[in-house]
């Protein structure tokens, strides 16, 4: 190339990068600030995916919750919520004995209903495996007994994972079977009960076991609150209810009753409900 055409060849590209700076400058406005007015709002399309997930860090597209209203008060059920038992009728539940299974023949009074002595556990018609559920008893005043003879019952969660149910303000028992426990496995981290005659409640958060092969995969966990005081944080069962014998699992299905044990005492329970819980990402999106 001679010097006259290395010349004329910098002339070309002085112009053309003088076309392109007046373009710019002369761009429409809209245009200029289109990136920057972009409606952030409902999310972004353009940041890093996050860790083991399918979902960029605020992604536009990621599923909105659901929308559930509270109850009015605090142990009311929600919107979402199965009401089990409301005070009126035993229609949710069904007797299970040797025989097999029959209406619900618990006494129901004054808005409670109480074990019945002379028949078998209640179990839901429904069956449930991941769940939120809120339940409320009480051991009657005045009730005789010591140890495991005092105020027994138990919420057993899949017919099969049990939090235990004692009177437990002054009456003494092992560790692992008062109330709170998850029974026979874990002791509650404290004892929050209340006095016989006073109603308390449960608020248990159930993870259902998981089975491949003909084994566990994934034990089932608890967390629960007692009288609104933590006994349970993601505790792992060792396995199926049972008495004075290391807990062992056995394969079930997903979906299982929800039981109320009969062991023999008078136990009043009210106000029962329970919510399916899903996983995350599972709601309409647009909610």
């Amino acid at each position: 190339m001679t010097s006259k055409q290395a010349l004329a060849l910098l002339a070309a590209i002085g112009v053309t990068f003088a076309v392109f700076s007046i373009a710019q400058q002369t761009a429409p406005e809209g245009q200029k600030k289109k990136k920057q007015l972009k409606d952030r709002t409902l999310g972004y399309d353009d940041t890093d995916y996050l860790p083991g997930q399918r979902w960029r860090v605020h992604d536009v597209a990621r599923p909105r919750p659901a929308k559930v209203t509270p109850g009015a008060s605090v142990g009311q059920p929600p919107s979402d919520a199965t009401v089990l038992f409301d005070g009126k009728d035993l229609s949710q539940w069904l007797t299970s004995g040797r025989g097999g299974t029959s209406p619900a023949s618990w006494k129901m009074e004054n808005g409670y209903f109480e074990v019945a002595l002379n028949t078998g556990s209640l179990i839901t018609k429904e069956k449930f495996g991941d769940c939120q559920l809120h339940i409320e008893w009480m051991v009657p005043p005045g009730l005789q007994g010591k140890g495991q003879d005092k105020g027994n019952s138990g919420v057993i969660l899949m017919s099969n994972y049990e939090i235990q149910v004692l009177e437990s303000f002054e009456n003494q028992t092992y560790a692992d079977g008062q109330a709170g426990a998850i029974y026979g496995q874990w002791p509650p981290l404290v004892n929050a009960s209340r006095k016989m005659g006073e109603w308390q409640s449960y608020d248990i958060f159930f993870e259902a076991p998981k089975f491949a092969g003909g084994m566990v995969s994934k034990p089932a966990a608890f967390t629960v609150l007692h009288n609104g005081v933590l006994l349970h944080l993601h505790k792992e069962s060792i396995g199926r209810m049972i008495h004075a014998k290391v807990a062992t699992y056995a394969p079930h299905e997903a979906e299982e009753p929800l039981m109320l044990q009969n062991h023999g005492h008078p136990v009043r329970y009210r106000n029962i409900w329970i919510r399916r819980l899903k996983g995350y990402d599972e709601a309409t999106p647009g909610r």
